[in-house]
């Protein structure tokens, strides 16, 4: 009754501003951050002025990093989900696909009018120079100076993690930018970064041309998203959203569905 509730927002609405979580992602194996109250399921990810104040912090990251991406993250594939979304785009009734996902999944299942919200994993960037370089090569980079940690196995964190946690890193080697020698990190906004204002004013002026906001595995707890529900609500557009427990745009909501997200978008596919 639900998805047949669902596909009647959709079919309703020409012009959809849809807004992706991790919830969007975790059946193609990457892990979500939050359970179904909005917490934490683990330690926060590592925020953006420890990452650039503390060496150790780098290491940790980056050898984390590079066995999440050689065992998880980079060999993920998209999802029915993702392809749902593709086919909205495809059938004129997406406005806007915006993603607080970082691992281009929406991309690469067919999707093209996308802003990456919080950045793509699959780019490197020099923070001093802002030389950019492909993740696949910063990798091979990191293997071939740490080849004893390339052989290790871990479970999956969200993304692109793995948990290494009881390890010493103070022997792993981070390579630096071969233009200027400055400080690498991900293409992706940290916790305690701010979110690029060009595409936080370009998702806005999108939302102003939108019939209605679909939310699809976003809790929205945090902020940079929250924001365009808030958004949507004093436009006056309805809000339906797909997500397996709390969100918290929940009062603001015509619609709730709480399914997986790639089986409550079947319809579409």
């Amino acid at each position: 009754m639900a998805n047949f509730v669902l596909k009647n927002f959709v079919e309703k609405h020409q012009k959809l501003f849809v807004l992706t979580g991790a919830g969007c992602s975790t059946h193609s194996g990457i892990p979500d951050y939050r359970d179904g109250d909005g917490n934490w399921k683990r330690t926060q990810p590592v925020r953006f002025q420890a990452f650039v104040a503390d060496e150790t912090t780098r290491q940790r990251y980056w050898a984390r990093s590079m066995v999440g991406w050689r065992r998880f993250f980079g060999q993920a594939q998209p999802n029915d989900a993702h392809h749902a979304l593709a086919r909205l785009e495809s059938n004129g009734q997406c406005q806007l696909l915006l993603t607080q996902n970082v691992d281009r999944l929406h991309q690469a299942a067919g999707s093209r009018e996308v802003i990456d919200l919080h950045g793509r994993l699959d780019l490197v960037r020099c923070m001093a120079c802002s030389t950019t370089i492909r993740r696949v090569d910063f990798q091979d980079e990191l293997i071939r100076l740490n080849a004893p940690w390339a052989r290790l196995d871990a479970a999956a964190l969200p993304d692109g993690d793995a948990d290494l946690d009881g390890l010493d890193f103070s022997a792993f080697a981070v390579p630096s930018c071969r233009c200027c020698g400055g400080v690498l990190k991900p293409n992706v906004v940290f916790y305690g970064e701010n979110v690029p204002r060009d595409q936080v004013a370009e998702a806005q002026r999108r939302l102003e041309a939108a019939d209605a906001m679909l939310i699809v595995g976003s809790s929205l707890m945090v902020y940079s998203g929250y924001r365009f529900a808030l958004a949507a609500a004093q436009r006056g557009i309805p809000i339906a959203a797909v997500n397996i427990g709390k969100t918290r745009a929940d009062d603001l909501l015509a619609l709730k569905v709480e399914e997986r997200c790639e089986a409550a978008l079947s319809f579409l596919l």
